[in-house]
């Protein structure tokens, strides 16, 4: 489903505010030898967001249905959750990039 840039859901826009959009993303991978364009980028972000959601669903005990788990992905809050949390671990030494 495409989205124009900047598209309103109904939990807030569809980007992280302080994150890069998809474009940047895509010129970024492409600038370090994995061609890519800003469509596979964003398929690609959405789809470990997807993962991480059925993960979610069933440390919750819930059933990981895709459509629960997709509509999750692309929620503004918990793409934020996941990115605060990733910087967290990154800032106190929990991951090496």
């Amino acid at each position: 489903m495409a989205m124009p840039r900047g598209h309103k859901m109904n939990q807030g826009y569809a980007t992280v505010a302080d994150g890069l959009d998809y474009r940047a993303i895509s010129e970024i991978m492409t600038e370090n030898g994995f061609k890519m364009n800003h469509a596979t980028a964003r398929n690609v972000l959405l789809g470990a967001m997807r993962s991480l959601a059925v993960d979610v669903l069933i440390s919750r005990g819930e059933s990981p249905d895709p459509v629960k788990a997709d509509k999750i992905a692309r929620m503004p809050q918990f793409q934020s959750g996941i990115a605060d949390m990733l910087n967290d671990l990154y800032a106190y030494g929990g991951l090496d990039f």
